[in-house]
């Protein structure tokens, strides 16, 4: 017997929370038994969450609370390395990085933004 897993949707902002190359939102998860930060953007008008980790060092991204963009607006930086990673995909585009960001499944809805669980990925239990 094989075991199923069913995502669910977490209600995580307001839509109107998450402004295109802005702050962003962050929120805590399980993810392979370990509770990390993770984080919210949107960025063309779409709203993107990844795992607050560099895959440099397992180190927190953000150079003040919830910046993560560049000063150009296209791009997330790694404020300790420097690894500068696409706001779409996660992928490393420049830096020590090795691999991409870890991106957690996100839809927005009637002005709400959810993230969706998965097999490695849970909400942290209060």
């Amino acid at each position: 017997m094989g075991t199923e897993f069913a995502s669910q949707a977490i209600a995580l902002c307001n839509s109107q929370d998450l402004v295109n190359s802005g702050a962003a939102v962050p929120f805590d998860v399980v993810y392979c038994g370990q509770t990390c930060y993770a984080f919210a953007v949107r960025y063309a008008d779409q709203v993107q969450a990844y795992l607050n980790r560099c895959t440099h060092v397992p180190m927190e991204m953000d150079y003040q609370p919830n910046q993560f963009f560049d000063l150009t607006g296209h791009w997330l930086i790694c404020a300790t390395h420097g690894a500068m990673y696409s706001p779409t995909t996660g992928a490393c585009r420049s830096g020590p990085c090795r691999g991409g960001l870890v991106k957690i499944a996100v839809s927005e809805t009637d002005g709400v933004v959810h993230w969706h669980t998965a097999h490695n990925l849970k909400p942290v239990d209060f």
